[in-house]
């Protein structure tokens, strides 16, 4: 396939002449009026009907000009991507990420990407409500959860699992063999939740359960929560990402680990745009590499 060909032929749709056409490309109408007759021996049917007055595209024209444009369009975005791909990131990356995935995983990265690129700057705005990207300003937030459905662009780069936890002084305390023998036991809901009491269980395909917790104490941070149940306050749940230290330490203990919560996503959410700059995609790259290099497979708090 030559390309140029889809872009005379298009070219001429969109100029309704060849002289007009070629006046536009800046070659003569006699290369337009080649490669377009070209183009229809290609394709095997007449593309162009042509008068003494103006050039017409025939039905099947109409429709391959839709295309030509989708085709050409792409070409162009690729070139473009390559191009920005080569640019070194600068100016001010704006990130927004929840309070408890943003301290544990995004600040680390963040340290890296200003000690790589020293000429972008990071600004990092930590917290559980969902910003609006478009009038915040944010290049690219980070959202841990269930994503609603939006026309926001986003990209799944991992996942988290979530765990009934206490510290481990508490856990001397009761003993419990199933889900439901947790619901009488003091609890810390984490107010960030759409559903802070309500947790459903499952142990392989065929059982599930559903609790509800009773709240003993209410917190809408998540840092905080853990602080609390650290602090031996009750049972909560929380992201395996933020309890994963606690636990290989033995200062928190998963509850009931043979059965599972449910697990989430962790996503870059972009403004609506065609394009991302350097400072953006190259973070997500650093992001994306470092949560392989820990093994972060799961999620935080819910959206």
């Amino acid at each position: 396939m030559n390309l140029n060909r889809l872009a005379y032929f298009a070219a001429v749709v969109d100029a309704g002449s060849f002289t007009r056409a070629a006046e536009r490309l800046g070659i003569t109408k006699a290369v337009v009026s080649q490669q377009v007759a070209r183009l229809e021996r290609d394709v095997g049917t007449t593309l162009l009907i042509r008068t003494t007055r103006r050039v017409h595209p025939t039905e099947a024209g109409r429709t391959f000009h839709a295309r030509c444009l989708q085709v050409l369009q792409q070409a162009e975005d690729a070139f473009d991507e390559l191009a920005q791909a080569a640019t070194e990131p600068t100016g001010t990356l704006r990130i927004a990420a929840p309070n408890d995935y943003g301290t544990s995983a995004v600040v680390p990265v963040v340290a890296a990407f200003s000690a790589r690129y020293p000429a972008c700057r990071v600004e990092l705005t930590l917290g559980d409500e969902t910003i609006d990207l478009a009038s915040g300003g944010m290049d690219v937030a980070i959202r841990v959860g269930w994503l609603a459905d939006s026309s926001l662009q986003a990209r799944r780069i991992g996942t988290f699992r979530q765990f009934m936890v206490c510290g481990a002084e508490f856990a001397g305390r009761f003993t419990a063999g199933e889900p439901q023998d947790l619901a009488g036991l003091p609890f810390v809901a984490n107010m960030v939740l759409r559903e802070p009491l309500l947790w459903q269980f499952s142990r392989g395909d065929a059982e599930h359960e559903a609790v509800r917790m009773q709240a003993t104490i209410t917190i809408d941070a998540t840092p905080a929560v853990l602080a609390a149940v650290r602090a031996g306050a009750g049972l909560s749940v929380l992201p395996d990402f933020l309890v994963r230290d606690e636990l290989a330490a033995g200062r928190l203990v998963h509850i009931l680990p043979e059965w599972q919560l449910p697990s989430g996503g962790i996503y870059t959410v972009y403004p609506a745009a065609r394009f991302r700059p350097p400072k953006v995609t190259r973070f997500v790259e650093m992001l994306i590499a470092a949560e392989q290099k820990e093994g972060l497979v799961g999620e935080g708090s819910a959206l």
